[in-house]
Protein backbone atom coordinates (compact mmCIF):
# COMPACT_ATOMS: atom_id res chain seq x y z
CA UNK A 1 0.00 0.00 0.00
CA UNK A 2 1.38 3.41 -0.93
CA UNK A 3 1.97 6.30 1.40
CA UNK A 4 -0.41 9.25 1.47
CA UNK A 5 0.56 12.12 -0.80
CA UNK A 6 1.67 14.96 1.45
CA UNK A 7 4.33 16.45 -0.84
CA UNK A 8 2.60 19.82 -1.16
CA UNK A 9 1.33 20.26 2.38
CA UNK A 10 3.93 23.00 2.85
CA UNK A 11 5.06 25.54 0.28
CA UNK A 12 8.56 24.05 0.49
CA UNK A 13 7.40 20.48 -0.03
CA UNK A 14 8.83 20.28 -3.52
CA UNK A 15 10.62 23.13 -5.22
CA UNK A 16 10.91 23.53 -8.95
CA UNK A 17 9.40 21.41 -11.68
CA UNK A 18 7.45 18.23 -11.11
CA UNK A 19 9.55 15.08 -11.64
CA UNK A 20 8.77 11.39 -11.25
CA UNK A 21 11.41 10.77 -8.60
CA UNK A 22 11.59 8.51 -5.53
CA UNK A 23 9.47 10.90 -3.49
CA UNK A 24 6.65 10.78 -6.04
CA UNK A 25 6.97 7.00 -6.48
CA UNK A 26 6.33 6.48 -2.77
CA UNK A 27 2.96 8.25 -2.96
CA UNK A 28 2.07 7.77 -6.63
CA UNK A 29 -0.98 5.48 -6.31
CA UNK A 30 -2.53 7.85 -3.75
CA UNK A 31 -1.52 10.92 -5.76
CA UNK A 32 -2.99 9.78 -9.05
CA UNK A 33 -6.14 8.37 -7.45
CA UNK A 34 -6.83 11.71 -5.76
CA UNK A 35 -5.78 13.85 -8.74
CA UNK A 36 -7.21 12.14 -11.84
CA UNK A 37 -11.00 11.79 -11.88
CA UNK A 38 -11.98 8.41 -13.28
CA UNK A 39 -8.53 6.82 -13.01
CA UNK A 40 -10.07 3.93 -11.10
CA UNK A 41 -12.21 3.24 -14.21
CA UNK A 42 -9.64 3.89 -16.93
CA UNK A 43 -7.16 1.30 -15.66
CA UNK A 44 -9.47 -1.76 -15.47
CA UNK A 45 -11.22 -0.76 -18.70
CA UNK A 46 -7.78 -0.65 -20.35
CA UNK A 47 -7.55 -4.33 -19.48
CA UNK A 48 -11.03 -5.02 -20.82
CA UNK A 49 -10.29 -3.23 -24.11
CA UNK A 50 -6.99 -5.11 -24.42
CA UNK A 51 -8.86 -8.40 -24.03
CA UNK A 52 -10.96 -7.61 -27.11
CA UNK A 53 -8.12 -6.40 -29.34
CA UNK A 54 -5.12 -8.53 -28.30
CA UNK A 55 -4.01 -10.79 -31.14
CA UNK A 56 -2.25 -14.16 -30.69
CA UNK A 57 1.46 -13.91 -31.35
CA UNK A 58 1.54 -10.12 -30.88
CA UNK A 59 3.01 -7.67 -28.36
CA UNK A 60 1.12 -5.35 -25.99
CA UNK A 61 2.88 -2.06 -25.16
CA UNK A 62 2.41 0.17 -22.11
CA UNK A 63 4.27 3.38 -22.94
CA UNK A 64 4.84 5.54 -19.87
CA UNK A 65 3.95 2.63 -17.63
CA UNK A 66 4.83 4.28 -14.27
CA UNK A 67 4.16 1.60 -11.60
CA UNK A 68 2.55 -0.74 -14.11
CA UNK A 69 -1.15 -0.43 -13.25
CA UNK A 70 -2.24 -0.64 -16.90
CA UNK A 71 0.25 -3.41 -17.66
CA UNK A 72 -1.07 -5.53 -14.81
CA UNK A 73 -4.68 -4.80 -15.78
CA UNK A 74 -3.97 -6.03 -19.31
CA UNK A 75 -2.10 -9.09 -18.10
CA UNK A 76 -5.02 -10.05 -15.88
CA UNK A 77 -7.65 -9.53 -18.58
CA UNK A 78 -6.12 -10.79 -21.83
CA UNK A 79 -7.09 -14.38 -22.59
CA UNK A 80 -5.35 -15.10 -25.91
CA UNK A 81 -1.99 -16.85 -26.10
CA UNK A 82 0.78 -16.45 -26.90
CA UNK A 83 1.25 -12.74 -26.25
CA UNK A 84 4.01 -10.77 -24.60
CA UNK A 85 4.17 -7.29 -23.09
CA UNK A 86 6.64 -4.42 -23.12
CA UNK A 87 6.35 -1.72 -20.44
CA UNK A 88 8.44 1.44 -20.87
CA UNK A 89 9.15 4.38 -18.57
CA UNK A 90 12.00 6.90 -18.45
CA UNK A 91 11.90 7.24 -14.65
CA UNK A 92 14.47 4.98 -13.00
CA UNK A 93 12.54 5.18 -9.73
CA UNK A 94 9.29 4.08 -11.41
CA UNK A 95 10.98 1.22 -13.26
CA UNK A 96 12.67 -0.07 -10.11
CA UNK A 97 9.41 0.00 -8.14
CA UNK A 98 7.51 -1.76 -10.95
CA UNK A 99 10.19 -4.44 -11.20
CA UNK A 100 9.90 -5.06 -7.46
CA UNK A 101 6.10 -5.24 -7.72
CA UNK A 102 6.29 -7.62 -10.66
CA UNK A 103 8.57 -9.90 -8.68
CA UNK A 104 5.79 -10.46 -6.15
CA UNK A 105 3.01 -10.67 -8.75
CA UNK A 106 3.75 -13.54 -11.15
CA UNK A 107 1.53 -14.10 -14.17
CA UNK A 108 1.31 -16.14 -17.36
CA UNK A 109 2.09 -13.29 -19.74
CA UNK A 110 5.73 -12.16 -19.67
CA UNK A 111 6.30 -8.42 -19.14
CA UNK A 112 9.58 -6.86 -20.20
CA UNK A 113 10.15 -3.61 -18.30
CA UNK A 114 12.43 -1.10 -19.99
CA UNK A 115 13.91 2.10 -18.61
CA UNK A 116 13.80 4.15 -21.80
CA UNK A 117 12.27 7.14 -23.51
CA UNK A 118 9.05 6.20 -25.29
CA UNK A 119 10.24 8.35 -28.21
CA UNK A 120 13.18 5.96 -28.62
CA UNK A 121 11.02 2.84 -28.34
CA UNK A 122 10.38 0.94 -31.55
CA UNK A 123 6.85 -0.48 -31.61
CA UNK A 124 6.71 -3.76 -33.53
CA UNK A 125 4.07 -6.46 -34.07
CA UNK A 126 1.71 -4.67 -31.69
CA UNK A 127 -1.99 -5.35 -31.29
CA UNK A 128 -2.51 -3.02 -28.29
CA UNK A 129 -0.57 0.12 -27.39
CA UNK A 130 -1.39 2.10 -24.25
CA UNK A 131 -0.53 5.75 -23.63
CA UNK A 132 -2.31 6.42 -20.35
CA UNK A 133 -1.59 10.02 -19.25
CA UNK A 134 1.82 9.95 -20.93
CA UNK A 135 1.57 12.15 -24.05
CA UNK A 136 0.87 15.24 -21.94
CA UNK A 137 4.45 15.07 -20.61
CA UNK A 138 6.08 14.69 -24.05
CA UNK A 139 7.58 17.57 -26.04
CA UNK A 140 4.66 18.85 -28.17
CA UNK A 141 6.98 19.10 -31.18
CA UNK A 142 7.54 15.32 -31.08
CA UNK A 143 4.01 14.08 -30.46
CA UNK A 144 3.19 13.64 -34.15
CA UNK A 145 6.33 11.54 -34.53
CA UNK A 146 5.35 9.32 -31.60
CA UNK A 147 1.86 8.65 -32.94
CA UNK A 148 3.20 7.92 -36.42
CA UNK A 149 5.66 5.41 -34.96
CA UNK A 150 2.89 3.71 -32.97
CA UNK A 151 0.64 3.49 -36.02
CA UNK A 152 3.46 2.02 -38.09
CA UNK A 153 4.12 -0.67 -35.48
CA UNK A 154 0.48 -1.66 -34.97
CA UNK A 155 -0.95 -4.67 -36.75
CA UNK A 156 -4.11 -4.26 -38.80
CA UNK A 157 -7.05 -4.38 -36.40
CA UNK A 158 -4.86 -3.15 -33.55
CA UNK A 159 -5.79 -0.38 -31.14
CA UNK A 160 -4.15 2.56 -29.39
CA UNK A 161 -5.63 3.51 -26.01
CA UNK A 162 -4.83 7.18 -25.44
CA UNK A 163 -5.80 8.76 -22.12
CA UNK A 164 -5.04 12.42 -21.53
CA UNK A 165 -5.91 15.56 -19.66
CA UNK A 166 -7.24 17.83 -22.39
CA UNK A 167 -7.55 21.60 -22.59
CA UNK A 168 -10.58 23.40 -23.95
CA UNK A 169 -10.52 25.88 -26.81
CA UNK A 170 -12.95 28.29 -25.15
CA UNK A 171 -11.71 30.13 -22.03
CA UNK A 172 -15.10 29.78 -20.28
CA UNK A 173 -15.12 26.02 -20.84
CA UNK A 174 -11.55 25.72 -19.57
CA UNK A 175 -12.29 27.76 -16.44
CA UNK A 176 -15.38 25.69 -15.65
CA UNK A 177 -13.60 22.36 -16.03
CA UNK A 178 -10.62 23.58 -14.01
CA UNK A 179 -12.92 24.64 -11.17
CA UNK A 180 -14.66 21.27 -11.19
CA UNK A 181 -11.32 19.43 -11.17
CA UNK A 182 -10.16 21.48 -8.20
CA UNK A 183 -13.43 20.71 -6.42
CA UNK A 184 -12.71 17.02 -7.02
CA UNK A 185 -9.27 17.35 -5.43
CA UNK A 186 -10.69 19.20 -2.43
CA UNK A 187 -13.24 16.41 -2.01
CA UNK A 188 -10.32 13.96 -1.98
CA UNK A 189 -8.70 15.86 0.88
CA UNK A 190 -6.25 18.18 -0.83
CA UNK A 191 -5.95 21.69 0.60
CA UNK A 192 -5.89 24.85 -1.50
CA UNK A 193 -2.15 25.11 -0.73
CA UNK A 194 -1.55 21.61 -2.07
CA UNK A 195 -3.64 22.27 -5.18
CA UNK A 196 -1.73 25.48 -5.88
CA UNK A 197 1.64 23.84 -5.24
CA UNK A 198 0.97 20.97 -7.63
CA UNK A 199 -0.36 23.36 -10.27
CA UNK A 200 2.81 25.47 -10.07
CA UNK A 201 5.08 22.41 -10.25
CA UNK A 202 3.29 21.07 -13.34
CA UNK A 203 3.35 24.36 -15.23
CA UNK A 204 5.23 23.84 -18.51
CA UNK A 205 5.68 20.15 -17.58
CA UNK A 206 2.17 18.88 -18.28
CA UNK A 207 1.16 20.51 -21.58
CA UNK A 208 -2.31 19.43 -22.61
CA UNK A 209 -3.69 19.33 -26.14
CA UNK A 210 -7.25 20.02 -27.21
CA UNK A 211 -9.41 17.12 -28.31
CA UNK A 212 -9.29 18.55 -31.81
CA UNK A 213 -5.49 18.43 -31.67
CA UNK A 214 -5.48 14.79 -30.64
CA UNK A 215 -7.97 13.84 -33.35
CA UNK A 216 -5.99 15.70 -36.02
CA UNK A 217 -2.79 13.95 -35.01
CA UNK A 218 -4.38 10.50 -34.94
CA UNK A 219 -6.09 10.98 -38.30
CA UNK A 220 -2.90 12.33 -39.86
CA UNK A 221 -1.01 9.23 -38.68
CA UNK A 222 -3.55 7.02 -40.45
CA UNK A 223 -5.87 5.79 -37.71
CA UNK A 224 -9.17 4.83 -39.32
CA UNK A 225 -11.48 5.44 -36.37
CA UNK A 226 -11.16 7.45 -33.14
CA UNK A 227 -13.74 7.10 -30.37
CA UNK A 228 -13.85 8.98 -27.07
CA UNK A 229 -14.98 6.21 -24.73
CA UNK A 230 -14.47 8.01 -21.41
CA UNK A 231 -14.57 11.54 -20.02
CA UNK A 232 -14.65 12.99 -16.52
CA UNK A 233 -14.16 16.76 -16.50
CA UNK A 234 -10.97 17.40 -18.52
CA UNK A 235 -9.75 13.80 -18.38
CA UNK A 236 -10.54 11.73 -21.46
CA UNK A 237 -9.64 8.40 -23.00
CA UNK A 238 -9.79 7.51 -26.69
CA UNK A 239 -9.70 4.36 -28.80
CA UNK A 240 -7.80 4.75 -32.06
CA UNK A 241 -8.27 1.81 -34.42
CA UNK A 242 -5.98 0.78 -37.25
Amino acid sequence: MSEKDAIYQTDTGMSGRFVFDEKVVQVFPDMIGRSVPGYEWVVPMTGLIARRYAQPGSVLYDLGCSLGASSLAMRSAVNVRPVSMVAVDNSAAMVKAFQEKLGTSPGEIPIEIREADVLDTRVENASVVVLNFTMQFIDPQRRDELIRNIHAGLNEGGVLILSEKIRFAEDADQARQTALHEDFKRAKGYSDLEIAGKRAALENVLRADTEQGHRRRLASAGFAQVDRWFQCFSFCSYLALK
